[in-house]
């Protein structure tokens, strides 16, 4: 059923109307619309701009029409135009003629900004609970895991021992950026359009504030205007929503790399893995090179509806009903990915012995040597020079820091202190890195303190 047809005389082309409609997509929102539709019912009502009866008959045949549709008893028609006609018709189909008092006061401009605003919020209070569930097993992981130990890198080269503890971590901070991130989109999605109109607001004495309350929406959208052709909420959801994928990516960049043979560092369950019809041995990490691969999706969906708004006169244009699909698949792309993540690593058992034998010989531990002679009041350049002159050598001969003797460092110099030969084990090494925010025992045991702390429901 089309909402519109009095100033037309011929009929919709049928390539037109298929071009136009937007149900296969927007049919997703169809709770959100019913549930503003009960709100506005209940306002018309209150207001007097529909007779009591009116407003019972409203609101009883959309309670009706939700339940029905929910069980399955009813089904939303595939030749309306978007999700409010295909809505309306099922009403008007029910209660007859009355139903065409519920777009009373309202436009479908103001009714699809406040359905995908409801809707948005839903969903991102659902992601953010899925990231709580992972930020939660990464602190259960870094505590299980507490005296693994591997080599840091930096270019991708061993730099120094640390734990794998505070490597997990790492990410707990990032993803607990991007809750961050997403509690701030929420608070700015958590504004109500209806009662805007189609872009001037209204001459019926409408009563917004009821209406707010009813569906639970924090503030008003100020200006009428902005109301209608304002898209920012979904991308700031999208744009956060790539940064969280970002961080997917590099985790499971790691975990890939990780899960190879020639590092060994970590065993998937065979439930995140798959094998290869032709090479038998093969075990597959198919879920961390899919969130991986689908980073870019999401990117795109940023993308598409930074685009799409960049050059939209006020207010609403007929472009915007492309905002949906890019909104509803980041929303759909990250939690899966959220959730996928959270399975991988609960099924992962990472090996120590692995991490441990990758620190051998790695000279991972030369930078604890230059601080062993800047606290004895070596200037760290020097030192810094000694050291290196001293990897030189051991590679040029063979040899690693781990057979070295405190005399052999003290021919190579003498300045080295009898505390030297202790400082070149890897534990030593990240032990002494106790600042805070560092990988030393106490320092990540502080770290773990703070990130369960970070995990607490903030109070009401």
């Amino acid at each position: 059923m089309a909402l519109w047809g009095g100033r037309f005389e011929g009929e919709t082309d049928a390539l037109v109307w298929a071009f136009n409609q937007s149900l296969p997509f927007d049919r997703r929102l169809w709770r959100q619309d019913i549930r503003g539709s009960i709100a506005h019912a209940r306002m018309l009502a209150r207001q007097g701009i529909v007779a009591p009866d009116e407003g019972e008959a409203l609101v009883a045949g959309l309670k009706a029409l939700s339940s029905d549709l929910e069980s399955g008893a009813a089904s939303l028609p595939d030749d309306a135009e978007d999700i409010h006609s295909a809505v309306e018709g099922l009403l008007r189909s029910r209660i007859g003629p009355v139903a065409g008092k519920l777009h009373t006061a309202r436009s479908r401009n103001d009714q699809v900004a406040t359905d995908v605003r409801l809707w948005l919020k839903d969903e991102n209070t659902r992601l953010r609970e899925d990231l709580a569930r992972l930020r939660a097993l990464l602190v259960n992981l870094a505590e299980a895991n507490f005296d693994v130990l591997l080599p840091g890198r930096t270019h991708h080269q061993h730099a120094q021992p640390i734990r794998l503890a505070h490597h997990l971590l790492a990410y707990f901070w990032m993803f607990s950026r991007d809750d961050g991130r997403l509690a701030d989109a929420h608070r700015r999605a958590d504004a109500l359009p209806l009662g805007a109109g189609a872009l001037a607001g209204t001459p019926f004495p409408i009563d917004r504030e009821f209406v707010r309350e009813q569906l639970g929406f924090a503030a008003l959208c100020e200006n009428s205007l902005d109301a209608v052709a304002d898209r920012d909420f979904a991308v700031e959801f999208c744009a956060a929503g790539s940064l969280l994928m970002l961080h997917l990516s590099r985790l499971a960049e790691e975990i890939v790399l990780w899960n190879t043979p020639e590092f060994g560092f970590v065993e998937l369950d065979d439930a995140v893995t798959t094998g290869s019809s032709i090479m038998p041995q093969k075990k597959n990490p198919d879920v961390a090179e899919l969130i991986r691969g689908k980073t870019g999706r999401v990117y795109g969906d940023l993308i598409t509806l930074l685009t799409l708004m960049k050059g939209l006169v006020l207010a609403y244009n007929k472009d915007m009903q492309e905002d949906k699909e890019p909104l509803f698949d980041t929303a759909d792309t990250v939690s899966a990915c959220v959730r996928l993540m959270t399975r991988l690593l609960a099924g992962a058992r990472f090996r120590p012995e692995k991490t441990g034998a990758a620190l051998h010989g790695d000279f991972s531990t030369a930078t604890d040597l230059a601080d062993a002679l800047a606290a004895a009041e070596v200037p760290f350049r020097e030192a810094h020079e000694i050291v290196g002159r001293l990897v030189r050598e051991c590679l040029e001969n063979g040899r690693i820091l781990e057979d070295l003797s405190l005399e052999d460092l003290r021919q190579h110099d003498g300045r080295f202190p009898a505390t030297a030969l202790h400082a070149i084990t890897p534990r030593a090494s990240a032990d002494a890195r106790r600042s805070r925010g560092g990988t030393g025992a106490e320092a990540v045991r502080e770290q773990i303190r703070r990130a369960r702390a970070a995990l607490e429901p903030a109070p009401p």
